[in-house]
This record gives structure tokens, C-alpha cells and sequence, in this order.
């Protein structure tokens, strides 16, 4: 099995669009699209998989969001967007020191900084020191992995919380045991959603 490459990146400081902290969510969205055209090959989700994490998360009202996999941290910004109006927090884990610390200064950037807990951590191991109850988890790190965090995370969320994952249609091979899992485990409803190419699945825990 292929492992791990770890990548080395110059930190990119994106220019704020106004003083970060009073950026509105329309000035955030912005930054964000620069962010997405400026950080080449993080492997982001597409803007409207965010836009859908960004309602899901307003729409479970959630205060304790786990993500695994910060790149740099595009979609946490989603997030964490929507947790500065629920009043919650969004803890996120990257392993890879470069994307780490792309992900800083883009949290920097839109003022989000003070909403979201960043580790630099390997997920399979962080994610086993986080407490619960947890209202929403996203999967995005190492693919063939994505049961083992499945394992970890599950009995940490909340009833009718939800654990997310992304890649499930563009790399669906290297997963196939935790698209097993989810598609057939009863104690979730699952769904696959094609907001863009790779493919997001959302599991509501039952």
C-alpha cells in the first residue's frame, strides 16, 4: 500500500480583504475563492460542497465540529463561518507541517482564528484524545484510513449528529471497506451527495 507523501509548502499569506477580524461572511466567501485559486493541489472540496457544510453545520446548530485533514484549511473556514453564528468551535488535525501552516495564516486571514483549534497531528492518533459529544465530524485525510476514523469518531457524536467524508466517488477504491460500512451499518442513514467530482457522503447517526 502506497503511504503517506509529505509535502513542504512556503506559507502563501492571501491579502485580507478588510481587517479580519470584522470580515463578513460575504468578504469570506471572497477570500475564500482567492484562497482556492492562489494554494494549488490541496485537493479541496468544491464551493458548493462548503456551502453545504456551512448550512449543514447552521442547521444542526452545532458547537463541537471535528474535521481530519485540514489541508489549508478551506474547508474549515466553511466551518467555522458557520459556528461563529452558533457559537461553537471547529477542532482540526493536519499531519503534513506545510499545509499546516498554510492553513494558519488562511485562518489568520478571515478572522477566524479564535473559532477554530488547530493540530498538528496525526489524526488517527488525535482523534482518539478528543472527547465527545461531538455534533459533526468530516472525514478528508488519508483515504485508505477512512474506516479506522470511522471507528474512532462514532461513538463520540451525538444522536443524530453527523460524521461526513469526502472523496467517496473519486477515490471510492481506496475506501471501500468504510463505504461498506456506512452504506450497510444501522445505526446510521447515509446518503451520497455529488456536489462536485469527488463525491461527499453524510452519515446521520440514528
Amino acid at each position: 500500500m502506497r503511504r503517506r507523501r509529505f509535502l513542504t509548502f512556503a506559507p502563501l499569506v492571501l491579502p485580507s480583504l478588510r481587517a479580519a477580524a470584522g470580515m463578513t461572511n460575504d468578504e469570506i466567501r471572497e477570500n475564500l475563492a482567492a484562497m482556492r485559486a492562489a494554494q494549488k493541489g490541496m485537493m479541496n472540496i468544491e464551493p458548493k460542497e462548503g456551502e453545504y457544510l456551512y448550512s449543514l453545520t447552521k442547521r444542526l446548530n452545532a458547537k463541537r465540529a471535528l474535521e481530519l485533514g485540514t489541508s489549508n484549511g478551506y474547508s474549515a473556514v466553511w466551518f467555522a463561518m458557520a459556528l461563529r453564528e452558533t457559537g461553537g468551535r471547529l477542532i482540526t488535525v493536519e499531519l503534513d507541517r506545510g499545509r499546516y501552516e498554510y492553513a494558519q495564516a488562511n485562518f489568520r486571514n478571515t478572522g477566524l482564528i479564535t473559532v477554530i483549534d488547530s493540530r498538528l497531528a496525526d489524526a488517527r492518533i488525535e482523534a482518539t484524545r478528543i472527547q465527545g459529544p461531538l455534533d459533526l465530524v468530516f472525514i478528508d485525510a488519508w483515504k485508505p484510513d477512512y474506516l479506522r476514523y470511522y471507528d474512532i469518531v462514532f461513538p463520540k457524536v451525538r444522536k443524530v449528529g453527523v460524521i461526513l467524508a469526502h472523496n467517496v466517488v473519486s477515490h471510492a477504491g481506496q475506501m471501500k471497506d468504510f463505504l461498506d460500512r456506512i452504506q450497510n451499518d444501522p445505526n446510521v442513514k447515509t446518503e451520497i451527495l455529488r456536489l462536485g467530482p469527488q463525491g461527499l457522503s453524510v452519515s446521520t447517526k440514528l
